[in-house]
């Protein structure tokens, strides 16, 4: 069976010491920490220690390829989207960036597929370098949750998604910068509460807004699951309902019609959890995704997916179908 891990992160190795080159800090940089690990520094501030395996093309294909996955679609981590920079360097700093995925990409075309970055901050530069990348052969562009606090709703984002949705680039929306995140630092709480909750932010502002009737084959993956949004989807039914001068203003559809027109990831951690989402979304809108290859994901690659009981269909769609056509992809690209 072909696996498709949705999900997953990668940086270069070597990068330019971007406060050097743009004249202002505040950007990631790796320092040797040790053999096989470096750490990501933002100026002189530890940010996370990360492993060879976050950078080294081949560890990879190994180390997933035991596991049984064949395919990784790879993106850079968050926190590099730097949006709090000037545009032009935000911009080329992605360009850095997605040439690097892309060469992997070509270095390894039935193992990766990549996602670009782009300047949110500015939606008319984001679609230059969108357009660039997709001239590289990236299938699609990873996006933060918000942009500088703005909500993925915003106007002046859909630009940016006709450009998507003309560009045939697919959507993945992964949540940074969390809401709360100085009022809750102890515990991990950013990670363990405001991620699923950025993730959520992210899914009700596009459907309040009608983005997703606005450009109805703009392809949308929300990561983590949906975070919050489908496990409150009754609350946010009800609030729409409730107090339609609050949150019908722009789009007077119900929440739940949305259900099935957007793409999950299946990182729940929990059968149970998984069982519901099915439930909600079926099986060809969730997508085999794992994080990796960060802790906080699931490094079992899907695992706990094949002891569920599921039906050979289901399982065909969660670890490859559901993928393949997010990205617009064919089976035979992998076969």
């Amino acid at each position: 069976m072909l696996k498709i891990d949705s999900h997953t992160h990668i940086l270069p190795r070597i990068m330019p010491n971007w406060a050097e080159k743009f004249g202002y800090g505040g950007f990631i940089q790796l320092e040797v920490s040790r053999p096989g690990f470096a750490n990501m520094m933002r100026d002189d501030v530890f940010f996370r220690e990360i492993a060879s395996n976050c950078w080294d093309a081949e560890e990879r294909i190994d180390e997933y390829g035991k596991a049984g996955v064949q395919v990784q679609v790879i993106s850079t981590i968050p926190v590099m989207f730097s949006y709090w920079a000037k545009s032009q360097d935000a911009a080329d700093l992605a360009r850095f960036l997605n040439a690097h995925i892309a060469e992997i990409v070509r270095d390894h075309p039935k193992h990766y597929i990549g996602l670009c970055s782009v300047p949110m901050q500015d939606p008319e530069l984001a679609i230059d370098v969108l357009e660039e990348a997709c001239n590289q052969g990236h299938r699609g562009v990873q996006i933060g949750s918000n942009v500088n606090g703005l909500n993925l709703g915003d106007s002046r984002f859909f630009s940016f998604y006709e450009a998507c949705q003309r560009l045939n680039m697919s959507l993945f929306i992964h949540p940074w910068d969390m809401m709360g995140k100085n009022e809750m630092e102890r515990y991990w709480l950013p990670w363990l509460v405001g991620m699923p909750a950025e993730t959520s932010r992210a899914a009700c502002s596009m459907i309040f807004s009608g983005v997703l009737d606005k450009f109805p084959d703009l392809r949308i993956l929300f990561s983590h699951a949906g975070g919050s949004f489908l496990p409150t989807i009754g609350r946010i039914k009800h609030g729409h309902a409730c107090r339609p001068d609050l949150v019908a203003v722009d789009n007077p559809t119900p929440p739940d019609h949305y259900l099935g027109k957007f793409w999950v990831d299946s990182i729940t951690h929990d059968p149970r959890l998984l069982r519901y989402i099915l439930e909600m979304q079926g099986a060809d809108r969730i997508c085999m995704g794992t994080d990796y290859p960060f802790p906080l994901g699931d490094l079992e690659f899907g695992q706990f997916m094949e002891g569920m009981d599921l039906n050979e269909a289901a399982l065909k769609q969660l670890f490859a179908g559901s993928t393949l056509s997010w990205l617009g992809l064919e089976l035979s690209a992998f076969e």
